[in-house]
């Protein structure tokens, strides 16, 4: 049986049977296309990102009685309506190596739509790339060595640099270097790419690292070299796609 998880909640704990889901949901590439009077063809006026694109399921609530069906519905819109103000982890029976950042921001008649065909619809909104299940997984990385990525987008990985005083972190790929100087590194630092932070547990470190600023993984190599008093570094790639 397929489910969906959702804030880390099996959609059949909560009693839905999943009909069917978009399985290729992907975003639209924002872009306008601007025509011209006697130009042929439109220009091309690249927003330059994705917008966020919607996971659509149509599910199914079984319930012995009305009494049971009402109990049902309500539980089901407080675990969705919850938490509107950020992302949660989405993840489902259909796509099992990838995950997604999602929230449900949407109507839900539910009543409404039980009364009619007994099916209704949930979709939601999420950041436009799926995450690697295996990306999230920390590795060790030592000196002069590579971490490839298989896709065809830069991600933003969270990198940790072991050591104590100083050191220069850089990270060559084909088309792109990034160099990081560390000045007082102690004990580790990490750095959130996503988030562009640098951080020991809750103690901001943003004034100790200077450089190229938030270095990505390019798609293919990406080689790691340090020295000075860095010791070693482990990192969640966070490998991602569309």
């Amino acid at each position: 049986m397929n489910y969906f998880v959702y804030k880390g909640i099996k959609s059949s704990d909560m009693g839905l049977r999943i009909e069917s889901k978009e399985v290729f949901s992907a975003p639209e590439y924002d872009v306008n296309f601007i025509s011209i009077p006697g130009r042929h063809g439109d220009l091309i006026a690249d927003g330059g990102r994705f917008p966020n694109a919607q996971v659509t399921y149509s599910v199914f609530l079984p319930a012995k009685s009305v009494a049971e069906l009402s109990q049902k519905i309500t539980a089901v819109k407080g675990w969705l309506y919850s938490g509107l103000n950020q992302y949660h982890t989405l993840f489902d029976t259909y796509d099992t190596e990838f995950t997604r950042k999602a929230v449900y921001a949407g109507k839900l008649d539910i009543e409404d739509e039980l009364n009619r065909i007994g099916v209704f619809t949930i979709s939601f909104s999420c950041e436009p790339f799926r995450y690697s299940v295996a990306g999230e997984k920390t590795q060790l990385v030592g000196n002069g060595k590579s971490l490839t990525n298989p896709y065809q987008f830069p991600s933003y990985p969270i990198i940790r640099v072991v050591g104590s005083g100083r050191g220069t972190l850089t990270i060559q790929s084909a088309n792109n270097n990034t160099t990081l100087s560390f000045t007082a590194i102690d004990g580790y630092v990490e750095i959130d790419s996503k988030q562009m932070v640098c951080y020991k547990g809750n103690e901001p470190k943003n004034d100790t690292v200077e450089g190229d600023g938030f270095p990505l993984l390019y798609p293919g190599e990406n080689t790691f070299s340090f020295d000075g008093d860095i010791q070693g570094l482990s990192i969640a790639p966070r490998w991602c796609s569309i």
